[in-house]
């Protein structure tokens, strides 16, 4: 098929990835703009740029895809299709009826769960046993139409949001792959999503980060996978008259009672929670690597019966 492919983050490699590997022709790839990032605030490339130029394809990347010449010049492309991996930003009417075929999108949950901008992250945070990919026709509304692959993921007790986001990254590629081959054959048929169990995945915000020691442990090892590698859930402890925001890369729920917030014991360190306890295997400091909880109390000790923020 002629192809434009749409995406922006690493997660969306994958997919145009295979999508060359199978034959396809790109006639064009469309991502966010750079964006300025980092010490030096250097515009950066996204990772789908990247590869885009690299392989020698033709790059956009448009602000904002609401003026009627950029309407017009996707249009002119003439696709078979559209594929649209995680691009962030919304595609206007004129847009998703121009490709023959549609606009397919690949959607890291098993819909109608978690639409919106953090599926991975809100699957794990909310303590889910599964998630996975569905290849959805896009319609006007934010992930809501319908369906025509979908594939189920586990989500184990050690998964974090980084690890989850590789596994269905390259899920994500492949049930592409076959949509596109299902659809080519007049095999697939595209089928309305549930109306009951719809939920909202909502971007993450930068208040709901902190750790809050007053919930349950067990909960809070899900907020703290479902954040790692980013943005990262972090807790704050004083030094030198000020708060030192601490991340927890990896924690372990334990039996233990306390006040919430209160250290229990450091060797290893243990944390009391609304329920039980937390044990923080790898924390990182502000502006340091990230280490295990053993050195890091060597660097930065934190006394039995001290109460964390």
């Amino acid at each position: 098929m002629r192809l434009v492919f749409m995406g922006t983050p690493e997660f969306s490699v994958p997919c145009l990835r295979a999508l060359r590997a199978a034959g396809h022709e790109i006639a064009a790839v469309y991502c966010q703009p750079p964006r300025a990032s980092g010490r030096g605030m250097m515009e950066r490339k996204s990772p789908v740029q990247l590869f885009a130029e690299a392989e020698g394809l033709t790059v956009r990347a448009p602000a904002r895809l609401k003026d009627p010449a950029e309407h017009d010049a996707f249009a002119a492309l003439y696709p078979d299709a559209a594929v649209v991996v995680a691009y962030g930003l919304l595609l206007p009417v004129a847009i998703l009826q121009a490709p023959r075929l549609g606009c397919l999108n690949a959607h890291a949950s098993l819909l109608p769960r978690w639409r919106g901008a953090a599926p991975i992250q809100r699957a794990i945070m909310a303590g889910d046993r599964e998630t996975g990919v569905t290849i959805m026709q896009m319609d006007a509304g934010m992930d809501t139409g319908p369906m025509l692959l979908w594939e189920r993921e586990s989500i184990t007790p050690e998964d974090t949001a980084g690890a989850l986001h590789d596994r269905l990254s390259l899920l994500s590629a492949r049930l592409m792959t076959l949509a596109l081959a299902g659809l080519a054959a007049g095999e697939l048929k595209a089928q309305p999503q549930p109306e009951a169990g719809v939920t909202h995945a909502a971007k993450i915000r930068k208040e709901e980060t902190r750790i809050d020691w007053r919930r349950p442990a067990r909960a809070l090892d899900c907020h703290i996978r479902g954040l790692t590698p980013s943005p990262g859930a972090w807790f704050g402890a004083p030094q030198n008259g000020r708060e030192i925001r601490i991340k927890v890369l990896r924690a372990q729920p334990v039996s233990g009672a306390g006040p919430a917030g209160t250290v229990l014991g450091d060797a290893p360190l243990t944390i009391a929670c609304g329920e039980d306890a937390l044990r923080l295997e790898t924390l990182q400091r502000e502006g340091k690597a990230p280490t295990g909880s053993s050195d890091f109390l060597r660097g930065f000790p934190l006394a039995r019966g001290a109460v964390l923020a």
